[in-house]
């Protein structure tokens, strides 16, 4: 009988252990950057698709990648960002500001979905459905999502020589400010290879 009791809290103790392991894997899944970069938002080598061209997105020549980790899908969602920032004359900084916060809500994707900060959160900036935001097509569209960021940008005091994380959590209201700082070097190396001098 001793040994039955025994058997079952160990039984237990394991399960309890797998399932904290398990979520706290499935939260780092969720929360860390995905291909493409670290958990640390440093560079990891990536294999883009062979055989892709250059595209045209606005004003901008997207390359076929690897940049910074990521493959030419993702850079055109960096290139409707950047022509987002040039349509209300931001130059490079304001352009890696937008990439940079857009890496760490989505990994430069547009998400259909939210997070653990809000359900309705979507797109690039997992923007929310709080009427700030536009529609949830404004949302969903890079170009309109972009415009949204930076027009919230442009009001937050002194936003162009604030730390790049903290302006953009200035924007954003996420919980960590200095969450975005990973995202900075990858954010500077993809305006870089999208907007040549």
């Amino acid at each position: 009988m001793r040994s039955s009791r025994w058997a079952r809290a160990v039984f237990a103790l394991i399960a309890i252990v797998a399932l904290v392991w398990g979520a706290a894997l499935a939260y780092s899944l969720v929360r860390s950057p995905v291909s493409g970069t670290s958990a640390y938002g440093a560079s990891a080598a990536v294999a883009c698709p062979a055989g892709l061209k250059p595209v045209v997105v606005g004003t901008v020549v997207v390359p076929a990648g690897p940049v910074a980790g990521f493959c030419q899908d993702r850079l055109i969602n960096a290139a409707h960002i950047v022509n987002a920032a040039k349509s209300l004359n931001l130059g490079p900084h304001a352009q890696a500001l937008g990439v940079m916060t857009a890496i760490g809500e989505s990994n430069l994707r547009v998400l259909n979905y939210g997070d653990a900060a809000g359900a309705d959160s979507r797109g690039l900036f997992q923007q929310r459905d709080n009427g700030a935001w536009g529609t949830l097509a404004d949302r969903m569209n890079p170009f309109v999502s972009a415009t949204h960021f930076y027009e919230s940008l442009v009001n937050v005091d002194n936003w162009a020589t604030l730390d790049p994380s903290l302006a953009a959590h200035r924007v954003q209201a996420n919980s960590d400010p200095a969450y975005y700082d990973p995202f900075w070097p990858q954010a500077q190396e993809i305006v870089t290879a999208l907007t040549p001098q």
